[in-house]
């Protein structure tokens, strides 16, 4: 069996339709969606395009899907203020039967993939969906979150930058993100079973930005601008988690 490893969507639907066209190519039998498709630009059309995808999704919940459920709720939400008016409008966006469905989506997910064994599927770290670690992060800080697991691969998404690293016993990649990447212009996956392939596809960054420009959210101009055309370099992104990581 191969699986397709898609996390951090945000919205971007151009980007997602050229994803999923490689993963019909490689011949993927089932997709994991690793949280955050929500919020961004083209959200409810990514929603529906992935409910309604022809290969068998199952999909486990990111902050950006719980950060919009409580503030659609009216629960209030934990971001930075400067955040706030996405998440409003992500909120508002969101189709009643749309919310139904993603709150029945998991925190992690665990499946048993030929060539790899288990594999444990979360957003952020098994322990929760915003704990920030990058490929440089010192493995002594993160052993105490995975040194327990039975599981020999954990996937994770959330910094938006792709990584395959040893953490005591266990392997732990990073499938980097569909639309918002960084490091790189292509949108990022994983392919998984037998092995794992950290896979980049190009598509037309042009086009997106357009959409994005055109559509009603709150920041568009500055999601085409820096998220699709011109994404934080690696270097740029690790000196930005370093200040947020586990410690």
């Amino acid at each position: 069996m191969r699986v397709a490893a898609l996390y951090d969507i945000h919205g971007n639907l151009p980007a997602l339709e050229a994803v999923l066209e490689d993963v019909r190519r490689a011949g993927a039998h089932r997709i994991v969606v690793g949280g955050d498709v929500i919020p961004g630009p083209m959200q409810t059309e990514t929603l529906a395009r992935l409910i309604a995808c022809d290969v068998p999704v199952r999909f486990i919940r990111g902050n950006g899907e719980r950060e919009v459920l409580s503030e659609r709720a009216g629960s209030g939400s934990t971001v930075p203020e400067q955040f706030r008016a996405i998440l409003r409008w992500s909120a508002a966006e969101l189709t009643p039967d749309h919310a139904r469905i993603i709150t029945r989506w998991g925190e992690t997910l665990s499946m048993t993939i030929s060539g790899l064994g288990k594999v444990l599927f979360c957003h952020a770290t098994p322990r929760n969906d915003s704990e920030i670690f990058t490929r440089v992060t010192p493995e002594e800080t993160l052993l105490p979150l995975f040194h327990s697991l039975d599981n020999q691969l954990v996937v994770c998404g959330h910094t938006h930058m792709q990584f395959d690293r040893g953490i005591g016993r266990c392997r732990v990649v990073n499938a980097g993100s569909v639309g918002m990447p960084y490091g790189t212009t292509s949108a990022c996956w994983l392919l998984l079973g037998p092995d794992v392939q950290l896979r980049q596809t190009a598509y037309d960054r042009d086009r997106a930005a357009a959409i994005i420009r055109a559509s009603t959210y709150p920041q568009a101009e500055e999601f085409a601008a820096r998220e699709v055309l011109n994404p934080m370099s690696e270097a740029e992104a690790l000196t930005l988690f370093a200040r947020v990581e586990l410690q």
